[in-house]
């Protein structure tokens, strides 16, 4: 529920307030992030919520969780996994397991949309990483690809939430000393206002 106490309804919210029922959408890429476990609800042991992703939509470039494992289970739909070096074609009831510090990204090659299940453990600030790339979608500072225009963004994301992505080959101390500069003089991040309904 919303602060109006109404189903649906989009409501300003920060992201320490993503709990079970929160759902995202980020206009860019077309991701859809319908939130059913958070940190708080569980400890922090899982962050899971249900997945849709639009036809011909990826994730804009691969990535590494140092210590997360992620799990997809495809509900609906197709899609293409890249782990390492492998292609996994994955379709309704597959299920793609991701171990930590794999390079991995993935995409929807089918013609309709594809929804899916995930469920990354331990939860980290992982929703709250997604809560602010939506928030950069929705203030207008993602390129077409979904990465952010301004480097000095990127380099925030990648500073603030380096425990739980890494680009590949890359170590979070090797990361966090390319970025330092550029993360400094990050402009202020966007508010989630606008970009979360709850159900």
């Amino acid at each position: 529920m919303d602060r109006l106490g109404r189903p649906g309804l989009t409501a300003p919210m920060t992201t320490s307030q993503i709990l079970p029922g929160t759902t995202l959408e980020n206009p860019v890429t077309g991701e859809r992030f319908a939130f059913t476990h958070t940190a708080a609800s569980t400890g922090g042991e899982l962050l899971a919520f249900d997945f849709a992703l639009r036809a011909g939509g990826a994730v804009p470039i691969p990535h590494v969780h140092p210590i997360q494992t992620e799990r997809f289970e495809v509900l609906e739909g197709r899609m293409r996994f890249r782990l390492g070096l492998r292609i996994l074609h994955a379709g309704p009831g597959d299920v793609v397991e991701v171990a930590p510090g794999v390079a991995h990204a993935f995409a929807n090659p089918g013609p309709d949309e594809a929804r899916l299940r995930i469920e990354v453990r331990p939860a980290l600030a992982l929703e709250r990483m997604l809560a602010d790339v939506v928030a950069l979608a929705h203030a207008g500072r993602l390129t077409r690809r979904g990465l952010p225009r301004d480097l000095r963004d990127l380099a925030r994301l990648a500073r603030t939430y380096d425990r739980e992505v890494q680009a590949p080959l890359l170590s979070a101390g090797v990361q966090r000393l390319l970025l330092a500069p550029l993360a400094r003089s990050a402009p202020k991040p966007p508010s989630t206002a606008a970009s979360a309904s709850s159900a």
